[in-house]
């Protein structure tokens, strides 16, 4: 079948919903409050699991129709969409919250900074996360800041483990308070001003020590993670079922939907 021909299952539907609040967690991670009847139910994502969130147009929020393998608007033009790990969800009150990492401008990063209660958006899901297997006692969980979201889901439904969590930040102040106590401990690395961001992660990944490690999840830059997922496959020789690796975002490349 071409890639034309192919027709993919349709998303969760679209439910709207407001914004309730916003605050920023650190210089550039902002935490959003989001409430709506409609969000009453929607199915409680597994840790790290994402929501599609689609963001308003110039006329407001508009709902795009599935056409088999994207969402459209009325108009024809391919609807602004994000996809984020929600945090806090409570279907029984209809509330979640998103936290959407500020990393420079873009779409996602201007419509957030200019949130206020009240406003409308959209989401559908979840999708897919990752659950600890049983016999994962001892886990390293490294991403970028994107990732802080579902390594704060991990983290948090993960207290019988050994952690060794790792995370890249864009500076200092990029650093927040993550729920993990001993024996698991949390390092974080600031991006190297001369080398493409998610490379100061795989570095660090690189340099560790994994000997009786279980299982390891990587989220963040693709080609970062990339280096992460050749590191632990073609130089260590893992087996893939060891190891969860997702890319977030590609540098040098705007999300369109």
């Amino acid at each position: 079948m071409s890639d034309e021909a192919r027709v993919r299952r349709a998303p969760p539907p679209f439910r709207r919903a407001q914004v309730v609040d916003v605050a920023p967690r650190s210089a550039r991670l902002l935490h959003v409050d989001i409430a709506g009847p409609e969000l009453v139910g929607i199915p409680m994502p597994e840790p790290a699991g994402s929501v599609r969130v689609l963001l308003p147009g110039a006329t407001g929020l508009v709902i795009p129709e599935w056409t088999g393998n994207l969402f459209v608007l009325p108009d024809g033009t391919r609807a602004t969409i994000r996809t984020l790990t929600p945090v806090d969800t409570d279907p029984a009150q209809g509330t979640l919250a998103l936290e959407i990492v500020l990393h420079g401008p873009g779409r996602a990063a201007d419509w957030a900074t200019q949130l206020e209660p009240g406003d409308e958006l959209a989401l559908s899901g979840p999708a897919r996360g990752w659950v600890m297997g049983a016999t994962d006692r001892s886990v390293v969980i490294a991403g970028d800041e994107s990732a802080l979201p579902a390594i704060r889901q991990l983290v948090t439904t993960a207290a019988d483990r050994r952690l060794t969590v790792v995370i890249e930040v864009g500076a200092v102040d990029g650093i927040v308070a993550l729920p993990v106590t001993d024996p698991s401990t949390v390092e974080w690395v600031v991006s190297l001003a001369d080398a493409p961001p998610g490379t100061a992660l795989a570095d660090a990944v690189a340099a560790m020590d994994l000997e009786g490690v279980d299982h390891l999840w990587a989220g963040g830059e693709a080609a970062a993670v990339q280096r992460i997922r050749r590191d632990l496959f073609e130089v260590r020789g893992w087996s893939r079922d060891r190891a969860t690796v997702r890319g977030y975002w590609k540098f040098g490349r705007t999300a369109s939907g």
